[in-house]
């Protein structure tokens, strides 16, 4: 399993053993470095000794509860992240915590780990996770609108690209690209899972006319939701992007886009140094500083029923990826801080 939490430290307050062992169990499992209390008061009395990154607490509680204690907390002027889990039925409590400014409000008992999961990753990496949400809005919400006006679903897919030079996942990005000025190519978007991992994906849009760019703005919607599940069910730390391509090929399918849809994807742990592609149907390059590797440019998404990948894995804490095709050319650049 990923460990999308690592060096993150979370206080737990909770007084109920059974599920304060729960959460706790769960959160280090992902990486997270863990502190436990039993109610407010001791809380208080962690975070004067450490502050936390993201503080988990329950409603109610003896000595402290803890809508008191968000309030002592937020009185003090500490904006810490705030994730309330509670069985509460009182809405105002509700309202009351969300006023205080916590981050979320869970419900009690919590049966998806994914959910817990996705809600903790928002807390710690905010900025990351709404403009995701926002952008997966705007584009369900408009895509009927979109279907039916290429020109504006051409428009938006401009407006999501990346910038050119970032800092994400403690890793130095940016790209150089060569394609038609009046029309999409290459489409690219890249993005961080955690502090410690991001992913991107190179679409080439122009062998599918008007589909290939609906392709690029559902994938823009859905990709990244897709890697972190495959990343929180399976058991081993790197993903298997053959498994996440054929996922990708099979919403195609069901969104009725018809097409060849050449795609390159990839995912770099910066910690682990690793980096993983796999093509379906693009040509690509990867120079590493000692190598040079032909990437296998395999067949276009949309072409079969399923796809056959072949995937590679390189350990490097810096790389050049050259992505080129009927869209044009790209040179994709990392290296680590």
């Amino acid at each position: 399993m990923t460990q999308p939490l690592v060096g993150k430290q979370i206080l737990i307050v909770e007084d109920e053993a059974v599920f304060r062992s729960l959460l706790d169990s769960y959160l280090v499992s992902l990486g997270a470095i863990t502190r436990l209390a039993g109610d407010g008061v001791e809380a208080l009395e962690q975070i004067a000794s450490a502050m936390p990154d993201l503080l988990i607490c329950d409603l109610a509680m003896p000595r402290m509860n803890g809508l008191t204690l968000v309030e002592r907390i937020r009185n003090t002027g500490n904006q810490m992240p705030i994730l309330v889990i509670s069985a509460t039925e009182n809405m105002s409590d509700i309202a009351r915590a969300l006023r205080l400014g916590v981050q979320d409000v869970l419900l009690k008992p919590i049966k998806d780990l994914n959910r817990l999961r996705e809600t903790v990753f928002a807390c710690l990496y905010p900025s990351a996770f709404n403009s995701r949400v926002e952008e997966e809005e705007r584009l369900f919400q408009d895509w009927d609108a979109l279907v039916s006006n290429p020109q504006a679903a051409a428009s938006l897919l401009q407006q999501l690209q990346p910038p050119v030079q970032q800092d994400i996942a403690h890793c130095r990005v940016n790209y150089r690209q060569l394609v038609s000025a009046d029309k999409p190519g290459l489409v690219l978007d890249i993005a961080p899972l955690s502090d410690n991992d991001l992913a991107f994906y190179c679409l080439d849009v122009t062998r599918a006319g008007d589909n290939g760019v609906l392709a690029a703005l559902l994938l823009r919607a859905l990709f990244n939701g897709l890697l972190q599940e495959q990343l929180a069910r399976q058991r081993q730390r790197l993903p298997e992007l053959g498994i996440l391509l054929k996922q990708v090929n099979q919403l195609l399918r069901q969104a009725n886009l018809v097409g060849q849809f050449p795609l390159l994807v990839g995912y770099y742990h910066s910690t682990l140094k690793n980096l993983i592609l796999v093509s379906a149907g693009l040509n690509a390059s990867l120079n590493t500083g000692g190598h040079q590797i032909q990437v296998s440019n395999g067949v276009p998404l949309g072409t079969l029923g399923n796809t056959y990948l072949n995937q590679i894995s390189q350990r490097c804490d810096a790389w050049q990826c050259q992505v080129w095709g009927a869209g044009g050319r790209l040179r994709l650049m990392l290296s680590t801080e």
